[in-house]
């Protein structure tokens, strides 16, 4: 497994650089954020993405299905200035609702692709968006080079593997045991392809749904990738972003603010 996806407070460190560097002036473009915005975030994990929403003075909730997340979390924030208006929940998200309140902005970074039942979530979601309420999704397209997520791979050669995630099921699977994989994470590459998203996906269900897209750029090099490796965001070129389908394999990162019509 690479070192960031062991370090928790590198990864913490991480995810509060991209969303201050990028996230939210992506998000500002369409919806301007201040002090009396209120911020949820949907899959917080450690709780990262948080930390320059909070900076300035945000009221913050964050919800996620995991315990330790949550406890390493609390433990991250605790010295944080402005922690009094964090709130971070754990629990399912679909065992929240309205009284959890309204938000101005939804965020959720890289967790729309582990989400089983897409179309469920995008209709369950609306209860938590106040009238004129933006929801900030990015995610990697299922076809992208490391879309099945095989860079948390404890083989370092599997790690960095571009497109073997694509192969049928069974040559998958056979490939993670023959290199000594553990059935754990076997069973969570597995899962990640039952719910992997594609930019065509997607966007019917926003469609289905009836969101209006008020942003959305596709990259070819993530924006994170800068945090990550130090490289430049790259926005892919139109005329591989016309071609559909085939599109997915060369975008990293569909970035996207949405509102309900």
């Amino acid at each position: 497994m690479q070192e960031r996806h062991a370090n928790d407070r590198q990864y913490f460190d991480e995810q509060s650089t991209t969303t201050k560097k990028f996230v939210i002036p992506y998000i500002s473009d369409v919806y301007p954020i201040t002090s009396s915005t209120t911020i949820l975030e949907i899959g917080c994990g450690l709780g990262g993405n948080l930390v320059p929403f909070l900076d300035m003075g945000c009221r913050c909730v964050g919800v996620d299905i995991e315990q330790r997340r949550i406890d390493k979390a609390i433990e991250f924030f605790a010295a944080h200035l402005q922690k009094d208006k964090l709130n971070l929940i754990c629990d399912d998200i679909y065992n929240r609702n309205e009284s959890d309140g309204q938000f101005d902005v939804i965020i959720m970074r890289d967790v729309i692709e582990h989400i089983h039942h897409q179309e469920k979530f995008m209709s369950f979601v609306k209860r938590f968006m106040n009238k004129d309420a933006v929801f900030f999704l990015a995610f990697p397209p299922w076809y992208n080079p490391f879309g099945g997520h095989q860079q948390i791979c404890v083989s370092k050669f599997l790690s960095t593997l571009p497109f073997f995630h694509i192969l049928p099921s069974f040559a998958f699977k056979t490939i993670l045991k023959m290199v000594g994989e553990s059935d754990q994470m076997i069973d969570i590459l597995l899962e990640i392809r039952q719910t992997g998203i594609s930019l065509e996906r997607f966007e019917r269900i926003l469609k289905d749904e009836t969101y209006s897209i008020k942003k959305k750029t596709w990259y070819f090099i993530n924006p994170n990738y800068e945090t990550k490796f130090g490289l430049k965001p790259r926005i892919q070129s139109r005329l591989i972003t016309w071609i559909p389908f085939v599109r997915n394999f060369f975008i990293t990162a569909g970035y996207y603010v949405i509102s309900r019509k």
